[in-house]
């Protein structure tokens, strides 16, 4: 997830410090200070892993900086040197940096598994030389690393058909013919999922989409929320009232068109980001034009459908209708029903806990429903299929939110090649990556992995029923994540 840390960079050698601190799913970035072209902080989080064994990965922070500078109060990507000893911490952590320079992956520097106790790091920048604020971001992500996987199982709707993905499978192409399931045919350019990468560990919350919105211009904050930013103090973000668990509000708001407003967390109306204010819940209501920009400005990426079952599935042999915690059991349960405990707290969770348990088929759109906090289901004590979890540790990749992947069903999917965003959205707020879809007509995505209001046959890891669907439009169901 994600943590910040502001501080003001008076003059060369003083600085002021906005000890702001933000914390969710137990990622903290915290004593953020600069001296020259380095940024150095603080980092911890809980629940990390360096594995030998099966799933044979890791978990890591993506960590990338934005900089606004004082005097046109605009923020931008920062730059980081790709030269990995510029960078420095110590055990049990490293630091890998990545050829674009857009961010580092924070990550166990050997096998293990825990917490990360607060740990120093320091990161060289590639910056222009003036007077700055800064924020830290982190996401955590899992690790997929290369190797052969499965896609299809011969039963569920719309499926592939049950074939390998492999070396020479990305290296050639597929017809349409081989794939099947009503696909076009893909090429070698495009991402199957045999290479190696980064899946963003849980849904985009609300949390990172707040500090996302206040890194904005107006301009760009009107084209990612439904309610103007110059609306009153209260006026949530997202919906017209405090619906389907959406708790984004105006703290300040925006003025004359130029001025952006200030966004907070407000689940519990009353004491802004207080602890029960739903930081940590699923964002919902994201059209695609949302969520492309949020993963542009992110340095990130969409995931493709082929990757999408590789994260689920891992290299294990496929099962019949099995759902992404590798299993066909199925809990389905929604916001409302007994069983939900500590709403909208960073610890809220579902009691009993039961193998699949999901947030899916509720089968209203009724506002008191809503998302559950990303990893809800995950405990100190729970394994894959209580939790909920993929083979690579990736949560809520069924039910929830649904979430938009790159289709093989079409030209326009299949064109996509796997170029990552560069931190920077156009001015009017639009991703402005040229091989993504469109964001104002989302051709060229669709859904996967169902969502808490869809029946439960499409959270299965191998359903293709609503991969077609083209909706570039806002929903209360609709969330997303993106992969590296």
């Amino acid at each position: 997830m994600k943590s910040k840390n502001y501080f003001t960079k008076i003059a060369s050698a003083l600085f002021l410090l906005f000890a702001i601190n933000a914390s969710a799913n137990n990622v903290q970035i915290t004593g953020t200070s600069v001296s020259g072209s380095n940024i150095t902080f603080t980092i911890s989080w809980d629940n990390s892993w360096n594995a030998s064994v099966a799933p044979n990965n890791w978990d890591a922070v993506w960590v990338f900086i934005k900089y606004q500078d004082c005097n046109t109060r605009l923020w931008a990507h920062a730059g980081l040197s790709t030269f990995a000893g510029d960078h420095l911490t110590a055990s049990p952590l490293q630091v890998d940096p990545v050829a674009d320079g857009r961010g580092v992956f924070i990550r166990r520097s050997a096998i293990g598994g825990g917490t990360v106790a607060p740990t120093s790091v320091t990161l060289k920048m590639t910056i222009p030389a003036g007077t700055f604020n800064y924020k830290v971001f982190g996401i955590e992500m899992v690790n997929v690393p290369q190797n052969n996987f499965q896609i299809g199982d011969g039963t569920s709707v719309s499926t592939f058909n049950s074939i390998n993905i492999t070396a020479a499978t990305q290296s050639s192409g597929l017809t349409s013919a081989t794939l099947g399931g009503a696909a076009t045919n893909v090429p070698a350019t495009f991402p199957m999922g045999y290479n190696a990468f980064y899946c963003m560990k849980y849904e985009i919350s609300q949390l990172q989409y707040v500090e996302y919105l206040n890194s904005l211009t107006y301009d760009q904050q009107a084209a990612h929320v439904a309610n103007d930013p110059i609306s009153a103090i209260g006026t949530y973000a997202m919906f017209t009232g405090f619906n389907y668990r959406n708790g984004i509000r105006i703290s300040t708001p925006g003025n004359n068109g130029a001025i952006p407003a200030v966004y907070v967390c407000d689940a519990t109306a009353g004491v802004e980001n207080n602890s029960d204010d739903g930081q940590g819940t699923a964002m919902n209501n994201l059209s695609w034009s949302d969520v492309s920009a949020y993963l542009d400005w992110a340095a990130l990426r969409p995931m493709t459908e082929m990757e999408f079952e590789k994260v689920c599935r891992g290299p294990v042999n496929r099962v019949s209708n099995e759902y992404p915690w590798g299993t066909t059991e199925m809990n389905a349960i929604y916001t409302q029903l007994p069983g939900l405990i500590n709403d909208y707290l960073a610890n809220e969770t579902w009691t009993p806990a039961t193998n699949g348990t999901c947030a899916a088929g509720i089968g209203s759109g009724s506002g008191i429903y809503g998302p559950v906090k990303v990893g809800a289901f995950a405990t100190g004590t729970s394994g894959r299929a209580s939790a909920g979890a993929s083979y690579y540790g990736a949560m809520e990749l069924g039910g929830n939110v649904a979430e938009r992947y790159i289709t093989t069903s079409n030209a326009t999917g299949t064109a996509f090649n796997g170029t990552l965003g560069d931190g920077t959205i156009a001015a009017n707020g639009l991703a402005n990556q040229a091989t993504w879809p469109d964001p104002a007509t989302a051709v060229g995505v669709g859904f996967r992995g169902g969502d808490y209001v869809n029946v439960v046959d499409r959270v299965k890891v191998s359903d293709r029923a609503t991969i077609t669907t083209v909706n570039a439009t806002r929903g209360y169901n609709f969330g997303g994540r993106g992969v590296r």
